[in-house]
């Protein structure tokens, strides 16, 4: 049996499909979908900095380690204070583009819409939780 929906374009089928790995391989090890970021980091005067990458968390550390010169560096901008998610690198370099030709007034809605207080939303990345300790249990010898 077989549904189709005019309305939103979807089909649903009772149908099952059985998947039958490939020798050695993993079935439950699916590739993960890669997602780029534009984002925005603050200094404490709120100087603004956006960018665009494939991976946040790296991105991001390395704007808070200050090791390379430039910008971040000159203006010390270390904190994390908004992020948009996309499928497609096409569509982030679009929206990175069109956040950079915005006024600072509408910069400054955008991040306040979501982080009033301009919180670093990666306040804790990069560091140790509290209470975990190596298991030396399994170290080889």
């Amino acid at each position: 049996m077989i549904l189709v929906t005019a309305k939103l374009g979807l089909v649903f089928s009772n149908r099952l499909s059985l998947v039958i790995p490939t020798e050695g391989r993993n079935p439950l090890s699916l590739p993960r979908e890669k997602r780029y970021y534009v984002y925005i980091m603050a200094s404490e005067g709120r100087v603004l900095y956006i960018g665009v990458t494939g991976a946040l968390t790296s991105r991001v550390l390395q704007h808070k380690s200050l090791e390379q010169d430039g910008f971040t560096k000159r203006y010390h901008v270390t904190r994390l204070v908004y992020y948009e998610s996309f499928q497609y690198v096409n569509n982030a370099l679009a929206r990175e583009t069109q956040l950079k030709k915005w006024r600072r007034e509408k910069k400054v809605a955008l991040i306040e819409r979501s982080n009033p207080a301009w919180g670093d939303l990666a306040e804790d990345w990069g560091t140790a939780l509290p209470g975990l300790r190596a298991d030396s249990s399994l170290r080889s010898e």
